[in-house]
Order: C-alpha cells, then sequence, then structure tokens
C-alpha cells in the first residue's frame, strides 16, 4: 500500500529551500556581527557594546541619529496626519489625481536628492541668491553648511512621510463611521470626536507608519554622506569598514543600531497589537459617504496640497535643473541650458557599467524575491506547512534590520570565510548584491502574494486536482495566473527599489567595475569635470524608472499599495 504523505507536510522540500536562503543571507549574518562584537580571546564579553557610552564622538553621533530619527518622525506625523484625514473623509474635484501625486516624493531617494538640494541652498545657490537681490541678505548664506541637519531632515521628511500617509488613510477609511457618529450624538465637539474615538481607532496604522519611519531615518547612510555629516551613527560605521575583522568596536556600533531598529519595531508592534483590538471593534461595518467640500474648501484643499507637492518635488526639480544645466551658480535658475550630460550619463564607462550593473543585479534580486515570495505566501496560506508561520516571521524580518547592518554581516561573515572567491565582496561583490537587494525587498514581494492569495478563492485549484492534476500543475495553470497582478505588482517595486538600494551598494561595492547605479552617483559627486552634473543626470534617469515602476505597481494594486510599505 502506497504510504500517504500528511498535507501540512507536503511543502517540506520548499521549506527547506526558503530556509536555507533566509538562513544564508540574513540569519548567519546577523549572528556573525553580534557574535563578534561580544566576543574576545577570554571569551564573551559586553565590554566592547559598553565602552560605546564612553566614547564621546560616538556618543554625539548616538545623539545626532536619535534627533533626526525623532524630528523625521514628527514632522512626517504632522505632514501625514491632515493629509491623510483629508482623503479619507472628503471629497472634492482632482483628489484622485492629487492622491497619485502624493507618491511623487517617493520616486527619489534622498541620498540622490541632497546632490541637487545642496547646489539649490549652497552660499551661491538660487535661494542665497534670491535673498540677496531681495534684499533679505548682505550676501551669500550657505543655508545647510551650518546647520547639516536641518537639510537631512527636510530631505528624509518630503520622502518618507507618503510612507505614513499611505498606512493613516488605509487606516482612517476603514472605522466604522456610526461610532464617530454616536459620539457626535452625545454633544462631542469634532476635535473631540477625532481625538477621543478616530485617533485611537487608526492607532495600528498610525504606529506602523511612524516605526517604519524612524527605523529608515535613524539608519539612513546616504544623506548624511552626501550632506557632510559625518557625526551620525551610521556615517561612523560607513567609515570603519576598513577595521572589520581587526576591531571589535566596528561590530558594537553595528550592534546598537541592530538593537535599537529591532526594539523600535518590538515598541511598534506592542502598541498596534495594544490598540487593534479597540480598532477591531470599529472596523468598518457599514458604508461611508465621504463628504463633498464646498467650492471654496475646495480651493484650500488644492492650495494646501499644492503648496507641499511644490515643497516635496523642489529636490527633484534641483536634480533635473542641474542635469540639464552648465552653469548654476549665483543665479536664481541655471544658466546654459544643455543634454550633454544624460548622454554623458549613458556613455561614460563609469555610468554605463554602473547602469549594467544595477539593472542585472535588480532582475536577479527580483526573480529570487519572486521565487522566495510566492513560495512563503504559498506555504502560509495555501498548506500551512511546518514551519511556515516561522518562514512568513523571518521574511518580514529585513522590515527591521537596516541594509546597513546586513551589508556590514556581508562583509564580516562571508569576507572572512570566502575568501578570494565570488562570496568575498572584497574580491566580486555581485552575488552578495543580488541576494542584499532581495533579501531588502522580500516582505514586498511576500505581502502582495499573500494578499493575491487570500483574495482567490480555492475552488479553481481544488477542482483542478480532483481533476487529476498534480500540485506543480496546479500551481502553473491554475494559481500563478490568478495572482499575476500581484506578483507583477510586487516584483516591480522589488525591481525599483532595487535600482536605487543605497547602503548595501556603498558598503559591499569597493571597487570601481562593480558599482551599482547609487555608488556611481555618490562617487561623481566629488568628480571634476562637471561629475557632479552627470550625477544629476543619472539620477533622473534613475527618478524616471522609479517613478513609472510606482505609477505602474499604484496602478496594478490601486488602494492596496500601501500594504507594500506597512511596518505592521
Amino acid at each position: 500500500m502506497k504510504l500517504r504523505i500528511p498535507e501540512r507536510f507536503s511543502g517540506l522540500p520548499l521549506v527547506l529551500a526558503v530556509t536555507f536562503f533566509l538562513g544564508a543571507f540574513l540569519v548567519w549574518p546577523l549572528a556573525h556581527v553580534f557574535v563578534n562584537a561580544v566576543r574576545d580571546p577570554k571569551g564573551l564579553t559586553a565590554v566592547y557594546l559598553l565602552n560605546l557610552f564612553s566614547n564621546p564622538a560616538i556618543v554625539q553621533a548616538m545623539g545626532n541619529s536619535f534627533l533626526i530619527a525623532a524630528l523625521v518622525t514628527a514632522a512626517c506625523t504632522a505632514v501625514a496626519l491632515p493629509l491623510a484625514w483629508l482623503f479619507a473623509r472628503r471629497d472634492f474635484m482632482g483628489k484622485t489625481l492629487f492622491s497619485g501625486a502624493l507618491l511623487l516624493p517617493m520616486i527619489l531617494p534622498p541620498f540622490v536628492s541632497a546632490v541637487g538640494m545642496k547646489i539649490l541652498f549652497a552660499r551661491a545657490g538660487a535661494l542665497s541668491t534670491l535673498a540677496m537681490k531681495l534684499g533679505l541678505a548682505d550676501g551669500p548664506v550657505d543655508w545647510f553648511g551650518a546647520f547639516p541637519l536641518a537639510g537631512i531632515v527636510l530631505l528624509e521628511t518630503l520622502h518618507l512621510f507618503p510612507i505614513l500617509y499611505l498606512n493613516l488613510v488605509a487606516a482612517l477609511a476603514n472605522i466604522d463611521p456610526s461610532l464617530e457618529e454616536a459620539a457626535a450624538n452625545l454633544g462631542a465637539s469634532p476635535g473631540r470626536v477625532f481625538r477621543r474615538v478616530t485617533l485611537p481607532l487608526a492607532a495600528p496604522g498610525l504606529f506602523a507608519g511612524m516605526v517604519l519611519i524612524f527605523v529608515w531615518s535613524f539608519t539612513e547612510l546616504g544623506t548624511p554622506l552626501v550632506f557632510g555629516l559625518r557625526r551620525v551613527l551610521p556615517v561612523m560605521i560607513y567609515d570603519g569598514i576598513a577595521e572589520i575583522g581587526t576591531n571589535p568596536a566596528a561590530y558594537a556600533q553595528v550592534v546598537f543600531v541592530l538593537v535599537i531598529a529591532a526594539l523600535g519595531f518590538w515598541v511598534g508592534k506592542r502598541l498596534t497589537a495594544r490598540q487593534r483590538n479597540v480598532a477591531t471593534l470599529g472596523r468598518l461595518s457599514v458604508g461611508r459617504q465621504e463628504k463633498r467640500l464646498s467650492p471654496a474648501g475646495t480651493l484650500l484643499a488644492w492650495l494646501g496640497i499644492g503648496s507641499l507637492l511644490a515643497v516635496a518635488v523642489l529636490p527633484h526639480l534641483s536634480v533635473l535643473l542641474l542635469a540639464v544645466s552648465h552653469r548654476w551658480f549665483l543665479t536664481i535658475v541655471p544658466e546654459g541650458w544643455t543634454l550633454d550630460f544624460f548622454s554623458r550619463a549613458l556613455n561614460a564607462d563609469l555610468t554605463r557599467g554602473a547602469l549594467v550593473t544595477s539593472l542585472g543585479l535588480s532582475l536577479a534580486a527580483t526573480l529570487l524575491d519572486v521565487l522566495l515570495g510566492f513560495g512563503i505566501a504559498w506555504l502560509c496560506v495555501r498548506r500551512r506547512a511546518f514551519g511556515s508561520d516561522w518562514l512568513d516571521t523571518l521574511a518580514m524580518l529585513p522590515l527591521a534590520v537596516p541594509g546597513l547592518v546586513i551589508a556590514f554581516g556581508y562583509l564580516g561573515a562571508f569576507g572572512s570565510t570566502f575568501r578570494n572567491t565570488l562570496l568575498d565582496p572584497r574580491f566580486n561583490p555581485l552575488l552578495l548584491l543580488a541576494a542584499g537587494y532581495a533579501i531588502r525587498r522580500l516582505p514586498y514581494m511576500v505581502r502582495a502574494a499573500h494578499a493575491g492569495l487570500e483574495q482567490v478563492s480555492r475552488t479553481y485549484e481544488e477542482a483542478a486536482a480532483n481533476l487529476g492534476a498534480s500540485p506543480w500543475r496546479v500551481i502553473r495553470r491554475i494559481t500563478l495566473p490568478l495572482i499575476a497582478a500581484n506578483l507583477l505588482a510586487g516584483g516591480i517595486l522589488c525591481f525599483s527599489f532595487s535600482m536605487l538600494e543605497v547602503s548595501d551598494s556603498l558598503i559591499l561595492a569597493q571597487t570601481e567595475r562593480f558599482y551599482p547605479l547609487t555608488k556611481a552617483i555618490y562617487a561623481l559627486m566629488d568628480g571634476l569635470d562637471n561629475g557632479v552634473n552627470v550625477a544629476a543626470a543619472l539620477g533622473t534617469w534613475a527618478m524616471a524608472m522609479l517613478g513609472c515602476g510606482l505609477l505602474w505597481a499604484g496602478c496594478i494594486l490601486g488602494k492596496r499599495v500601501g500594504q507594500m510599505f506597512r511596518a505592521g
């Protein structure tokens, strides 16, 4: 008699394959970093971690990093909360157009935006020149030179507020209107209803977005580098790359960043879980009728949203202007327009090689994410295989682990174990870059595939199986076509964001012939012969690519695109 394997174990080979990949390229590097931070020749020790708090330079860097993260989180909340309320509760002409436009700030990392903003706010930049012409300044003003932290906070806020907006607008739209109406009928003012009813019910979305923004801004490497702010923890870690394997203090700094990131997500999840039971009671059970704004209200909404978008796209506009100008010195607008820098960005050896490298790495990472993301989601939703819940948790871990930490772990773990091989990032970082990109964007694909499988009924798959189709044939002919749109949207996001991955690229690519796009942009910023203009042109190409990717994904997923950027 043929032994029938229980269904819950039928996905075991897939579980083992996914576990091996995540273990090798996520768990092991993190374990390597942690072990080297607490180990010395005599055994385990906490002295390296404790020494961080006795080093004035590191303490200052910690304080600056915390300050940046706190200010960015507060600023994003101040911008996103009223914006989300407006789009969730009011209807007005142009709402759909503005809703899509609010994703524009995400199409260029602050690392690249800083290229144009430095020129715009420099001593001889457009803003300084405008202030002198208006008589507001007696001479050139270096706006961010004296206060680089202000520039970092501004750029990161403009880039990250859409993430919190997407979380909040979904949370507010799902609140049962009868609860707010009941509070209003009992005499509560609109402000009191918002504070005592609406905001607590939307708290899970608020906390999830705030945690993601805090961790993201705390661990951001590229923007402080461009602004020349060295006394922040990510930049100090970047400066200590050469000491990997010889200085445990470098590992201790990375562990501190990892602990802060993990603690932030843990606190966020606890707060979210505490509010989720309350929020569940207030989940939308009847339709909500959005109030139509009056003509005056519509005009005010247009002015408010338009002003925000004008400021938000200013970094992108400055990059574009820098890419098409011969000269931008002590003038409000550039002088001498040209498209030569775009051709140089595509034809120079460094930039052409970087584009080809990034395209190849991003395609490889996207393919890995499609395979891994669908496999994990299928195991969790369809098979409930042994260990699938742990795999789902592990796949979400990169949301809490900064790319800075993963890249540092690759240098230490693979560099010391596979010296002078294709797995040694100092010898050839391409395999690890592809794996790192895939690990960093895997949560997007898992969530996209998970949502698709939950929305598709099992009836069609069961019917095909009852007709004799093998499990693989059912997946290939039924399951995959039904969730193809979700996989496509997740793949677009994985590819687009991999093209502009910053931390992994800056840390792992140490040889020019292996530079990806972002490392080439960073290298060009300090180059002679209009290097910053070529870097801006390269950033413009990347901006167009990522913008098209986000637009395409948004068209496919619609309002569900916010789920791709949810931390809780």
